[in-house]
């Protein structure tokens, strides 16, 4: 964004979302219950977007006409989607990057998500994603021996002893790291949710060569693979199964929000990927979410609001999804109409293209940004030939 900025001479303003970081509406007590919580929706932040946009024009000198493009990746590539939708007088078009705007209700299978993390693992090395999945009956069978909760604590180098209870929190938590490594699998090394070495899951998949070997020495690589993830820099003394990022990412507004509106179903059948098998259930997820927030979800308000798959009356959006990137699987991948165009970028994790230049960028990414940037002139000179023709 910072080069694009340049490129076309202009202002980035970075909106923060409603009661995330500095924004709380009730101060400290802005996640006490849910009356207080009644605002946190995607439509209100749309609506505090476009308020922030009529003030910019309002107030800096030369800002009044000039055209406003919508930017975001991942939930922030979701809003600009829906912002050009929702305020096209606001917004001259959107790019939407890494945006799962349909990874709800049945508009893709509940599958499809976990398939490509699988896929991202199966491709990075020999028996890599076959390893993980024969790990999970082997974390089972040694919790069941005696001394093996104690064991096992021990393997993992896990800053507090496990119970028997935490056996599903420590696959979860094992589960999550593999999906975090196919979001963040860059060319390069980054530090997006923890600091990592170039294509991340390649050196982890070093570890994961042998799915035959015996339950200790699989748990033993399962272990060397995740401190890839968690101890890349070497400061870590112990690994906590409760944390799977080192920055904030607003969990806690994120919880609240997929209990009400952001219903993602996701499953898996252990067969087509490298997960246990988990059926996706709405009527446990949905008491779940009346247990943490006093809340029941609605999870057909998002295709009602913003129209699932029929948005062919919208125009100027520009869908980008890296093919590693899990969550392509709810993104539009193929070009809608002339002006709802999908960009895919084959060597891309999650919304690479908005990451900074960086010499090792894939021939994919920049042509994808290339790209980007065109329809933006495009979208531009479109908006300057509208406001010639009224004067």
């Amino acid at each position: 964004m910072w080069d694009v900025a340049e490129e076309l001479s202009a202002m980035l303003v970075f909106a923060e979302h409603r009661y995330y970081g500095e924004s709380l509406p009730f101060g400290a007590s802005s996640f006490k219950d849910s009356r207080r919580l009644n605002f946190l929706t995607s439509e209100q932040a749309l609506a505090d977007f476009a308020e922030l946009i009529k003030h910019l024009k309002r107030t800096i000198p030369g800002a009044e006409n000039q055209p406003v493009i919508a930017i975001g990746g991942s939930y922030g590539g979701m809003l600009a989607a829906w912002f050009r939708m929702k305020y096209p007088h606001m917004v001259v078009g959107a790019l939407a990057a890494s945006a799962p705007i349909w990874q709800f209700e049945d508009l893709v299978p509940c599958s499809v998500f976990m398939k490509i993390v699988t896929t991202d693992f199966r491709k990075s090395g020999p028996n890599c994603s076959e390893s993980i999945r024969k790990s999970w009956d082997a974390i089972n069978r040694l919790s069941n021996t005696g001394g093996g909760l104690q064991w096992l604590t021990e393997a993992l180098h896990l800053c507090n002893p496990l119970t028997s209870q935490d056996i599903r929190k420590l696959k979860d938590w094992i589960s999550e790291t593999w999906v975090n490594l196919a979001m963040v699998d860059y060319p390069y090394a980054s530090n997006f949710l923890q600091p990592l070495p170039a294509w991340p899951i390649q050196v982890v998949c070093q570890y994961l060569k042998n799915p035959n070997e015996s339950d200790s020495l699989l748990v033993q690589n399962i272990f060397l693979a995740l401190n890839v993830y968690y101890n890349y820099s070497g400061q870590a003394k112990c690994l906590n199964i409760s944390k799977t990022a080192t920055s904030n990412l607003g969990s806690l507004g994120w919880s609240y929000q997929a209990c009400t509106e952001m219903v993602m179903p996701f499953c898996t059948n252990g067969v087509d990927d490298m997960f246990e098998p988990y059926m996706w259930n709405l009527k446990e997820f949905s008491d779940n979410c009346l247990k943490l927030w006093g809340v029941r979800p609605r999870p057909s308000w998002i295709t009602t609001m913003y129209g699932g798959k029929n948005i062919s009356s919208h125009t100027n959006i520009v869908f980008s999804n890296g093919e590693l990137d899990p969550w392509s699987g709810g993104g539009v991948t193929k070009d809608i109409t002339d002006t709802l165009v999908a960009v895919t970028i084959s060597e891309g994790a999650h919304h690479l293209d908005l990451r900074a230049n960086n010499a090792l960028d894939p021939m994919s990414v920049l042509l994808a940004r290339s790209l980007e940037v065109k329809h933006m002139k495009k979208w531009i000179r479109e908006f300057q030939e509208s406001v010639e023709k009224q004067q």
